[in-house]
C-alpha cells in the first residue's frame, strides 16, 4: 500500500472525515501532519501543495488536495486503486 500523508488540524471535520474515509478502504496508518498552531508548518504545507486549506492528502508522491478530491476519487472507485499502486 502506497504511503499516506496529511495535513490536518484536530479541530477540522473535513481533516476527521478524510482520516476516518481513508481508514475504511484500509489505510491502516498514515503520516498525520498537524499545522494548528505552527506557522512554520503550515507555511511548508501552504508552499507544497499551493493551497491555504486543510486537509490536504498525498497518496504516494501524488497530491491528492482535499477531501473533496478524496471522496471524489472515491466514488470514481479511484481511490482504491491510487491505495495499491506502487
Amino acid at each position: 500500500m502506497n504511503k499516506v500523508r496529511i495535513y490536518r488540524t484536530r479541530s477540522c471535520p473535513y481533516c476527521r472525515r478524510a482520516e476516518t474515509l481513508l481508514k475504511k478502504r484500509g489505510v491502516k496508518k498514515m503520516q498525520v501532519i498537524d499545522v494548528a498552531g505552527n506557522r512554520k508548518l503550515w507555511v511548508a504545507m501552504e508552499k507544497e501543495t499551493r493551497r491555504k486549506t486543510v486537509p490536504q492528502i498525498f497518496i504516494g508522491d501524488y497530491h491528492v488536495g482535499g477531501f473533496d478530491d478524496l471522496a471524489a476519487l472515491d466514488k470514481k472507485g479511484q481511490l482504491e486503486q491510487l491505495l495499491n499502486s506502487q
